[in-house]
């Protein structure tokens, strides 16, 4: 097993055992590719939803919100090119029996080329120290430029295969490559189908293709068919954007790598209508919005980087993806789309309804183009998690209240952290609990906070750490003389004695979103 395997399966360990992500019906064995949030991750989860809400709807006036139905009406699906080319190519393992993406195949097999270079980098990097220039020694070290060559080419293949949709031609890539099957390690492969990702279901109570509905595979439809109501009820004007959170449903040939692609899932959009013609300065705003938006949280930017389409979708004239570094490596997080006037212009022409904007001010009317922004809040979610997690080994002190061995922590950053303090008597007895509570109460309208005496405060320390409170606050005899408490810091495990009614200041302070949304 691969260290990046041997991580993803600690973290989902941990995520288990600590509260966050449990299998769903996991009693009945667990259903493939669905997972439930407990009670530390749908706090994280809710977290993060209000991070990426407010920064859409309080920090930008031409941002309002909307939540749409999950069931649309089916032809909403034809317009929006979902019925026709919402697929995915599909390849199978006569061997193995097991399916595949075939163009995930091919991304994991020129990923193979990106990890030789990257070796190479570091290895240069070592060899020259501080004089090393990676740009010239990408340009001119023959071992990277060879792999650069085999990656352009494969890519340069895989684009003209999917662009002209040419199943044949993508298969013959994956044999003319020589990728074998994870599981059996053969390359016989079957042919190339196309697999369409809606679920479908019946309405009502006579089954038929009339009757035929699906579960939304994306939240952008319920914006664009929204258009002008929403326009003109806020009385927004062009250019302006909606913003929506919620569940979507995507057939997936293989879901897996934990909540990183499941079958149910959960998107935070906002599509922003433009002038057209102005869309790609719009589409560069974006990007440099939402990476600010990843980067105020405090992970390392090298977690960070964007990567361009291969292939553009058939709604966009430009597309590219914020890229994160999961444990598995790097994997799309967020896309930023440029999708012209492809969806408001079908809806417009199929439902025969007008979908244009008039502009008081230059006397003319236009359908609109957009510019979208589109993230998982489950990938967001993995996101924070494994940038979060960290073991440490913690040597004894004599006289510290912390226990020395092996402490694993997450780092999550503080706004986003499931609980914000947790408050800990010294002891079960002399009054201390009924203190504890007290400060609880002070606090609790403000933070999530939690109350614990179980065990030697070290070991409470710990546990706080493994959920990741940002902060501790203990209290003990001297409290009752003098009424301060000993405040305890996650990430440094500094400690330092402050009076009670300083704690709401201090806590706020490092917990509070507005010091995330400040940034922006």
């Amino acid at each position: 097993m691969s260290t990046n395997e041997d991580r993803l399966k600690t973290l989902i360990g941990h995520a288990k055992e600590y509260g966050f992500v449990f299998p769903s019906s996991e009693i009945y064995d667990g259903l493939s590719a669905t997972y439930d949030y407990g009670p530390y991750g749908v706090e994280l989860k809710n977290n993060i939803r209000r991070y990426w809400w407010e920064a859409m709807t309080k920090l930008n006036e031409n941002i309002v919100g909307l939540d749409a139905a999950i069931f649309m009406h089916p032809l909403t699906w034809k317009a929006s090119g979902h019925v026709d080319a919402f697929n995915d190519p599909l390849i199978d393992n006569k061997d193995s029996k097991k399916r595949y993406r075939a163009d995930v195949l091919l991304e994991e097999h020129v990923a193979k080329y990106e990890d030789k270079i990257n070796k190479e980098v570091e290895k240069g990097r070592k060899k020259f120290g501080e004089a090393f220039d990676e740009l010239q020694f990408r340009a001119t070290n023959p071992n990277v430029k060879r792999s650069q060559e085999r990656i352009d080419a494969v890519e340069g293949r895989m684009k003209a295969a999917l662009e002209a949709n040419d199943l044949e031609a993508l298969r013959q890539l994956i044999i003319d490559e020589e990728i074998k099957c994870p599981v059996s390690g053969t390359a016989n492969w079957t042919e190339v189908r196309q697999f369409n990702l809606m679920f479908a279901t019946e309405l009502g109570s006579v089954s038929g293709e009339s009757s035929t509905i699906y579960l939304r595979p994306e939240t952008a439809q319920g914006i664009f068919v929204n258009f002008l109501n929403v326009q003109k009820s806020a009385r927004m004007k062009v250019p302006f954007g909606i913003a929506q959170t919620g569940k979507a449903f995507r057939n997936e040939i293989v879901a897996r790598q934990f909540v990183f692609r499941m079958r149910e899932f959960e998107q935070m959009e906002m599509q922003f209508f433009v002038k057209p013609g102005t869309e790609m300065q719009w589409y560069e705003s974006w990007k440099a919005k939402r990476i600010a938006w990843h980067r105020a949280l405090g992970i390392s930017e090298e977690h960070y980087r964007f990567h361009d389409h291969i292939k553009l979708a058939h709604y966009a004239n430009a597309a590219c993806d914020i890229e994160f570094k999961f444990p598995m490596g790097f994997k799309e997080l967020e896309g930023i789309h440029s999708r012209t006037d492809f969806d408001l212009g079908n809806h417009e022409k199929l439902s025969g309804k007008k979908l244009r904007y008039f502009d008081t001010e230059t006397n003319e009317s236009y359908v609109p183009y957009v510019v979208e922004t589109s993230i998982g809040l489950d990938r967001m979610f993995l996101a924070v998690l494994s940038a979060a997690y960290a073991e440490e080994q913690i040597p004894a002190k004599e006289g510290s209240s912390e226990e020395g061995g092996v402490r694993t922590v997450l780092r999550i950053p503080a706004p986003l952290a499931p609980v914000k303090v947790a408050v800990l008597p010294l002891v079960k007895k002399d009054g201390l609990p009924e203190k504890a509570r007290a400060i609880i109460d002070t606090l609790k309208l403000e933070h999530k906070c939690q109350y614990d005496e179980k065990d030697s405060i070290g070991k409470r320390y710990r546990r706080q750490d493994a959920i990741g409170t940002p902060y501790c606050i203990t209290v003990d005899h001297e409290t009752l003389k003098d009424g301060s408490v000993t405040i305890r810091e996650r990430d440094s495990m500094a400690q330092q004695r402050v009076p009670i009614e300083h704690l709401a200041r201090i806590v706020g302070d490092m917990v509070d979103l507005r010091g995330l949304l400040r940034q922006l």
